[in-house]
């Protein structure tokens, strides 16, 4: 059928070390990092390789091949799963707008640990209070002494007061 396929008549894969090569391109710039730490990262994540494999992933001709392993490593440093890894990159974003987008992700997963974080101890000050009534005022002092601010110290103990942050 007209138009199924491109002008030079091949069908595009879906997934490819082309799109795998390609992935490690961009993601590896979005992050700003050198071809020769993300060499090192991949090395610190179980596969050793150098500066020029990954310079010969990206941009040798013929590309270099790149193993499961390898991908699988690639995978776990961008933090991807490794079918987003195979996938063509999306098209309609530069590296601008890619990297902003990777800080808020990182800004969401950040602010998400420190929420469950938070709470986790804001619990066990509660629970530490129900043990230990005669503590209480104590620590809401303790509370405002460091925080220095007495609003949020009245947020962070009304959150303990009500034995959680959520």
């Amino acid at each position: 059928m007209a138009g199924d396929k491109p002008e030079g008549g091949e069908v595009p894969l879906l997934y490819s070390e082309g799109n795998v090569a390609a992935r490690v391109a961009l993601e590896r710039e979005v992050r700003g990092w050198s071809t020769t730490e993300l060499a090192e990262r991949v090395t610190r994540a179980g596969v050793k390789m150098n500066q020029t494999a990954v310079w010969r992933i990206e941009n040798g001709t013929p590309r270099r091949r790149i193993n499961l392993d390898e991908a699988l490593a690639f995978a776990r440093v961008f933090e991807l799963p490794l079918e987003e890894l195979m996938s063509p990159p999306l098209e309609g974003l530069d590296i601008a707008s890619r990297r902003l987008v990777q800080e808020a992700v990182e800004a969401f997963y950040e602010a998400r640990d420190a929420r469950d974080r938070l709470h986790h101890a804001v619990v066990v000050i509660a629970d530490h209070i129900k043990a230990h009534p005669d503590s209480s005022r104590a620590i809401h002092e303790q509370c405002l002494r460091l925080m220095g601010d007495e609003r949020d110290a009245r947020t962070l103990t009304s959150d303990i007061e009500d034995g959680g942050h959520y």
